[in-house]
């Protein structure tokens, strides 16, 4: 290669390329168009091609073209123009998606892209069969591609290897497996390899083909990708000194150490070099010579890569992409990347990189396309755009930061690049408006905001964007008006997101003339929280190409327009109307073949269900009007359905037995209907199904034993319905159970012994309200995880098991509760009445055994049950003491312990039960004083104690000896009228002020220098205490690292002096204050450096200790414990801090509470406090929505 290609990185990109058509290099003596080959094809050749057809499989008549004596006109065959000889055999399937040209493509094939590839696979469209011998007779046979079939996983033919003029090779992707012949290495005038498969049939690579394929000299492509290479030794890739093109993606490499990095550095001609997903867990941080510095293209990603980036990266400098994303990179940024100065890819996403976005990535000048995503990145990107400043022409296309931690507002100096063709800002936590000068970034086709902390008014600019073809807003704070100017030249929008947080007022609102026809086109529109109604809105209506529809809590309160649900039927795949107040009928009877979820949950839609002939696999009616019963024909029109939601309907009649033909269905969601009879006995069809809700019906009988074919069941609710019998022993085999709720019945016998055993991943375990008799079993204690026990409300007798401690969940507040994914609904009877729980339910801890008639005593071990939240033992036959450490379950907040025959005193552990909110002991035999205590003193009822006659002490009345004698003599002296100590305690009193008072000042305003000495101390005093907090301060982070304070609680003392700097340095702090101090000074502008009060999504951090800590929040003291967490809090109230409020504390978005009231600051309120959702100035508190 000369000298000019060298130095032109274009050229060898080019090459490298292009090499996939190396077959060309033969066109001179090929036909590769559409005219006729000069000669006819030989008769030998014609036969052996019809034998190989005759052992092909081909269902969609890929072969029907080869008939007649002329094979050279036949599909897929090629001649020489000049002998006649076929010279090429192209079978590589089109079809799909692999029909499009990825040939120039240089990303990996990803999850959906496999994904369609199986589809191919499986439509019957592929050739398939044997390979025939005859292909032998094919002497001059050049090129050969039989890629992207499916030959059900036969070996690739050994006698491929005598094919001994092939210079092309293409067997990927064909379902080939099993052990590729090392014939193959037979084949001298190869420069074409690709062996690449795919996980569901890797091709093996033995050590012998591979010693063999080292002999390919002239080799310029090899693709092993997905391989299994059996050998842990790949020096012989060192061999193939020509190879231009090496992809060994998927291919296990961790066993091999560096070798293979130490034979890739001898191959000089590389250009490019594909490992992605190779195990690889290191690289060499140095290597004494580097040979492959023409290499163009590097990717190395989605390994498990934990060193430091390797000095010899920067010595690629002929690098013009270069991917390292999903790794765990350990070391920032360096500045040698600078040295690449031909790279136009940089990927790093996924890497764990922290800290700033350094500002020399932009001075990488002929950069096109940058992806920083899924990294921790925090402060704002002015610093790399500064970066860019530096270049004379930015020809950045593609900038994409989303998933990191960056903030602020947008730069004006986004408007240099003006190249920039897509920008994905979103999951960050970037404030303020949308700027006007977005209209200046013309190129844009791609532009996302979604998920930030954006607020104010949409600008119409954003209209003026006319190549703009996706468009995400979602999930910020936007306020104001959208009109048809917003839109006005968005002519090639084909996607569209726009939406505010759930749970906020809809301040957005769409307001378009009845008259306008929007410019574009839509396929997705996705709107969430914003007032599109309250009619079906037109411009919606003329678009007839949506494939996905969202229109999330809309404010729509209309019908669907019929001919317009008509109209999208034929292509739409995703419709989600959720949360409006849709009303009418759906239209029944129609198509929709490429439909795939619908989402109607939560209108007023109503009559029968509709009958839809579709292939979609979730249909979400819940919380509907719907009436009628369940067709009996229902699986024929929904074949496909994985999740079915009908709850909270009006729907009447049995569950059609043909439910159970569903053979996909995971979820079944049939609560709170009408719907009565038996359940449908056989469910072996429906062996996916993982939650069976029929919850609040009027269902009877008995449950079917085939249910216990259900072997991946999670969640089985049959509570609150008419269900008697025993609970069945099948039931044990389903063993992946996580709820259990059968309250509310009419079962009977003992609780099953499998429960615990075999089953014994259970979270929730409820049996409430049945004729459950015997005893409880110990096995429920090996049900580690169970979070909900509720066996209340039935016939259990025996004593309360001592082993309740193993139950691991309730003995640490720090173990996460894990609940299926589904969105269920349990009662839990807490707090003196039936609470209904859904979205929380996963931070429950409770434990109810009322109503049955359990005996003993209590167990000392249930006070290792620390994470308890309701403890509910009332109506039994329990008695003995309460448990002397019940002081321990310091998260309880309901304890009913009434109706027994509880004896003794009541512990004074009471007091620590600082977290109770219903306590109820009544209906005992308890005896004593009730214990003092904080929270105690808030449970004033009087019926909380009833019944006990031997309690005394508030709320009850007082003990006996409660009056001391000392308070009695007080009494009787005063009125005994003993008035002499009175009054010469009043005349000492004030002449001890005379004396004291003149005795200092007198002198003070008498002696000068006395007064200036005096005051002068005063000062020194107060400059040592405000320079001691700032030495002490900085002495503590810099010898004793006390820089991971949580909590700095200095409030309602005497400290004087300035807030000092360092306080600044405190990045974890959750809550400061300094208030009803005398502080003076000003407030720090260094506050936005404490990290945890700038993000939202900064997750606090607690010791494991059950502090209560006071904050003063929302004009009272409220007192925090298990939720301290959560709170984020500055109060600087009560000193003497002058000047201006820093601007800088606007950044401050997570706070929810800042109090600067009682001071003496002046100025104006920052502009951007509103990004603050709680204020506190003088006694006035001000709420923003955030």
């Amino acid at each position: 290669m000369d000298s000019n290609a060298k130095s032109n990185p274009t050229l060898h990109l080019h090459f490298a390329h292009y090499l996939l058509f190396l077959y060309l290099a033969s066109s001179y003596y090929l036909s590769f168009g559409d005219g006729l080959p000069i000669l006819k094809c030989i008769e030998k050749e014609r036969r052996a091609l019809l034998s190989f057809k005759q052992d092909l499989t081909d269902p969609s008549g890929t072969l029907s073209s080869w008939v007649g004596h002329d094979c050279c006109r036949w599909k897929g065959i090629l001649c020489n123009n000049l002998t006649g000889h076929v010279s090429k055999v192209d079978l590589r399937k089109r079809v799909g998606f692999f029909g499009k040209s990825r040939l120039l493509s240089i990303a990996p094939i990803d999850e959906e892209d496999w994904k369609e590839l199986a589809y191919e696979r499986s439509s019957n469209s592929s050739l398939g069969g044997k390979i025939n011998s005859s292909l032998l007779s094919l002497k001059h046979l050049i090129y050969l591609d039989l890629s992207k079939n499916n030959f059900h996983g036969i070996p690739i033919p050994k006698f491929f290897g005598q094919l001994k003029s092939l210079q092309y090779l293409n067997v990927s992707f064909a379902s080939f497996a099993g052990e590729v012949p090392s014939s193959l290495g037979n084949l001298s005038k190869l420069s074409y390899l690709d062996l690449s498969s795919d996980f569901i049939s890797p091709s093996i690579v033995s050590s012998s083909l591979s010693s063999s394929l080292g002999n390919l000299s002239n080799l310029n492509y090899l693709d092993l990708s997905n391989d299994f290479i059996s050998s842990g030794n790949l020096n012989w890739l060192s061999h193939l000194t020509s190879l231009k093109y090496l992809n060994l993606n998927g291919v296990n490499l961790g066993s091999t150490g560096a070798s293979w990095l130490h034979a890739v550095n001898m191959m000089p001609s590389l250009l490019e070099l594909h490992l992605s997903s190779c195990e690889i867990e290191n690289l060499p941080l140095s290597l004494r010579s580097i040979n492959f510095t023409s290499l163009l293209i590097l990717d190395i990603s989605k390994n498990d890569i934990r060193s430091s980036f390797p000095s010899w990266f920067f010595n690629l400098t002929s690098l013009r992409k270069l991917d390292l994303s999903y790794n765990s990179v350990t070391s920032p940024i360096p500045s040698e990347f600078t040295s690449i100065k031909y790279l136009e890819y940089l990927d790093l996403s996924g890497d764990e990189l922290e800290g700033q976005i350094p500002e020399f990535i932009g001075n990488l000048c002929r950069l096109k396309i940058l992806n920083l995503n899924e990294n921790e990145f925090v402060g704002g990107i002015e610093e790399l755009l500064n970066g860019f400043s530096n270049c004379s022409e930015n020809r950045l296309e593609s900038l994409d930061l989303s998933y990191n931690r960056l903030e602020s507002e947008l730069p004006a100096s986004l408007v240099m690049l003006h190249k920039l063709q897509h920008l994905n800002l979103g999951f960050n936590n970037f404030q303020g408006s949308i700027p006007e000068f977005i209209r200046n970034l013309s190129s844009l086709k791609t532009l996302s905001f979604s998920y930030n902390l954006m607020n104010g008014s949409i600008p119409e600019s954003l209209g003026q964007l006319s190549e703009l073809v996706h468009l995400d807003l979602s999930w910020n704070s936007w306020k104001g008006i959208l009109t048809e100017a917003h839109f006005i030249n968005l002519t090639r929008l084909e996607y569209v997101a726009i939406g505010t947080k759930p749970g906020q007022p809809m301040s957005l609102i769409f307001d378009m003339a009845d008259e306008w026809l929007p410019p574009f086109t839509l396929h997705t529109v996705n709107i969430i929280n914003c007032q599109v109604g309250p009619a079906f809105p037109l411009w919606l209506q003329s678009q007839s190409e949506l494939s996905s529809i969202t229109l999330r809590r809309a404010g729509i309160s209309d019908s669907i327009p019929e001919d317009w649900f008509l109209k999208i039927s034929s292509q739409v795949e995703y419709l989600d109307l959720s949360y409006n107040q849709i009303f009418g009928k759906l239209p029944s009877q129609l198509k929709f073949p490429n439909l795939q979820s619908v989402d109607l949950s939560h209108n007023q839609l109503e009559d029968p269900l509709p009958l839809w002939s579709t292939n979609a696999t979730i249909l979400d009616l819940e919380s509907n009007l719907f009436s009628g019963p369940i067709p009996s024909n229902f699986d024929q029109h929904f074949p496909q359905l994985q999740k079915l939601h009908l709850s909270e309907n009006n729907l009447s009649g049995i569950i059609p037995p043909s439910i159970c033909n569903m053979k996909s269905l995971s979820i079944l969601s049939l609560r709170r209907n009408q719907l009565s009879g038996d359940l449908p006995q056989t469910w072996s069809v429906c062996h996916k199904l993982t939650i069976l809700d029929v919850a609040n019906n009027n269902l009877s009988g008995n449950i079917p034993s085939t249910m216990g074919v259900l072997s991946s069941l999670q969640v089985l609710k049959l509570n609150n319905n008419n269900f008697g019998g025993k609970i069945p022993f099948s039931l044990q085999n389903c063993s992946d159970l996580e709820t259990i709720d059968l309250g509310g019945n009419k079962f009977s016998g003992n609780i099953p012994l499998w429960i615990g055993s075999e089953v014994y991943m259970l979270t929730i375990l409820r049996l409430r309200s049945n004729n459950l008799s015997g005893h409880i079993p110990q096995q429920v204690c090996n049900l580690r995880n169970l979070q909900i026990l509720d066996l209340g409300h039935n016939n259990l007798s025996g004593t309360i098991p001592k082993c309740l401690n193993n139950i691991t969940v309730l003995t640490s507040v720090n173990t996460q509760g894990g609940l299926p994914d589904y969105n269920q609904q349990t009662t839990v009877n807490s707090k003196g009445s039936e609470l209904e729980y859904n979205r929380t339910l996963f931070a429950v801890r409770s434990i109810d055994l009322s109503s049955n008639n359990l005996e003993g005593e209590i167990p000392e071990e249930i006070s290792s049950l620390i994470a308890l939240g309701t403890l509910n033992l009332s109506m039994n036959q329990l008695s003995g003491n309460i448990p002397s450490r019940i002081g321990n379950l310091r998260w309880l907040e309901t304890l009913d312990l009434s109706h027994n025959h509880l004896s003794g005193q009541i512990p004074q552990g009471f007091s620590s039960l600082t977290s109770l909110s219903h306590l109820n002991l009544s209906y005992n035999k308890l005896v004593g004083r009730i214990p003092l205590g904080n929270q105690l003193q808030t449970l004033d009822d009087p019926s909380i104690y009833e019944r006990n006659p031997s309690l005394c002490g508030v709320p009850l009345p007082k003990c006996p000896g409660d009056d001391t004698s000392t308070t009695k003599e007080a009494k009787d002296n005063i009125e005994e009228g003993n008035d002499n100590g009175v009054l010469w305690f009043y005349v000492s009193l004030v002449l001890g002020f005379v004396v004291g008072f003149w005795g200092v000042c007198g002198t003070l305003l008498l002696k000068k220098s006395w007064r200036y000495a005096y005051f002068q101390f005063f000062d020194d005093i107060k400059d040592k205490v405000s320079l001691a907090i700032a030495l002490k301060l900085a002495r503590l982070q810099r010898k004793f690292k006390v820089y991971m304070l949580n909590i700095l609680r200095l409030r309602s003392n005497n400290l004087n002096g300035h807030i000092p700097q360092q306080v600044c340095n405190l990045r974890n702090l959750q809550i400061l204050d300094l208030g009803h101090n005398n502080l003076s000074g000003t407030i720090p502008k260094c506050l936005n450096n404490i990290t945890v009060l700038t993000s939202v999504n900064t997750q606090g951090i607690s010791p494991d200790y059950n502090q209560q800590t006071t904050v003063i929040s929302k004009g009272s003291e409220l007192e925090y414990n298990w939720t301290l967490f959560a709170v984020r809090s500055i109060d600087l109230s009560s000193n003497n801090l002058e000047g201006e409020i820093p601007e800088e504390i606007s950044s401050l978005i997570a706070l929810g509470t800042l109090n600067l009231s009682m001071n003496q600051l002046s100025g104006n309120i920052p502009s951007r406090i509103r990004n603050l959702r709680w204020l506190e100035f003088s006694h006035t508190t001000i709420f923003w929505d955030r």
